[in-house]
């Protein structure tokens, strides 16, 4: 199967990019073609532009050719696996800019001949999420962690349910040791490996 895997993180060696590379390293191991989307290595732009909100509703919403690129991709894959860091009890606005321009409506969601409004991503079969905390556990899931939410379950309504969605984070980062944070890069490659 065909799957993307997209980072959000800022810099070029961060742990976050070891993840998504190990990610990779796990799909290929299981027969699968992953594609890496590192958004600030590519110079995503993140912010919706004027021209593409008045386009938005038009029939025809995709005016940046880098936007056709991830919606193509996007189209033919049938895992997605997002990698970021959480910041500020969500995804960073890099990841979020993305979904809010590539999941447009004939994308990520489809309108019915009674305009009512249904899954785009029926292809999807399986979601992964990976995250990278400063915070623990306990703190994490009082403040809801909103990222992970909108990938396992906001997202997930975009293929009708009919993904299996999975989550790894490593909580309190800031305080894992080395042999943490290489037993968690073991765990994420194995269970995209499982994918």
């Amino acid at each position: 199967m065909k799957a993307l895997v997209v980072l959000a993180h800022p810099n070029a060696d961060s742990y976050n990019r070891a993840l998504a590379e190990r990610a990779c390293a796990g799909l290929r191991a299981a027969g699968h073609q992953p594609t890496l989307l590192d958004l600030y290595e590519l110079g995503f732009r993140a912010a919706m532009s004027p021209d593409e909100h008045a386009a938005y509703h038009s029939g025809e919403p995709i005016i940046d050719p880098m936007v056709a690129e991830h919606v193509a991709l996007l189209r033919e894959a049938q895992i997605l696996v997002f990698v970021y860091p959480t910041w500020w009890s969500t995804m960073p606005a890099m990841l979020k800019g993305w979904l809010e321009r590539i999941m447009l409506p004939g994308v990520g969601f489809v309108f019915d001949e009674h305009g009512k409004v249904g899954p785009g991503l029926r292809h999807v079969r399986r979601i992964m999420g990976v995250s990278t905390y400063g915070s623990p556990h306990l703190y994490v899931w009082a403040v809801n962690d909103n990222g992970r939410r909108t990938i396992t379950r906001a997202l997930r309504l975009s293929s009708g349910l009919r993904a299996r969605t999975s989550w790894l984070g490593l909580y309190a980062i800031d305080t894992a040791t080395a042999e943490d944070r290489e037993r968690f890069l073991a765990r994420v490659e194995r269970k995209a490996r499982s994918l």
